[in-house]
């Protein structure tokens, strides 16, 4: 009954992408469908694991020692927070990512740079369907 339901929410959301991809050269609906579900998926496991990394920070943990720790106590909670915030932050880059190609699939131009307008590379994007640049403008913002 979920899974019907979820179908049915996609493909009303996809009904509005078919009538602005006729304007576009882009991929067929056929084609996006798939790619649309796969990044929502990826769009719920990406908070899921942001949610679960959180709790691994230690200066969250309500036992956490704080008057007098000995100095490899707090170089270790030192490092635990860094490690916890570099996840997060990579966490929230793929998921900024994953909406904008998301949005990039609603208003009909999944596929097409950002930047330069060319259609990305179908490699890439099997690889990355997250891509909103193609290779080579994504080398040139990298650098």
């Amino acid at each position: 009954m979920k899974k019907k339901k979820a179908n049915r929410k996609i493909k009303e959301k996809m009904e509005g992408v078919s009538k602005k991809t006729s304007e576009v050269v882009g991929f067929p609906i056929k084609l996006l469908t798939p790619i649309y579900e796969f990044l929502l998926k990826r769009l719920e496991e990406l908070k899921k694991r942001k949610k679960e990394i959180d709790k691994e920070d230690p200066f969250r943990q309500l036992d956490r020692i704080s008057d007098n720790a000995s100095p490899d106590t707090d170089a270790a909670e030192q490092f635990g927070h860094a490690r916890v915030q570099a996840i997060k932050e990579q966490i929230d880059k793929r998921l900024i990512q994953t909406r904008k190609a998301l949005a990039r699939i609603k208003i009909g131009k999944y596929g097409i740079c950002e930047d330069c307008g060319k259609m990305i590379d179908t490699d890439r994007l099997m690889i990355y369907p997250e891509a909103t640049l193609c290779a080579g403008c994504q080398a040139k913002r990298e650098k």
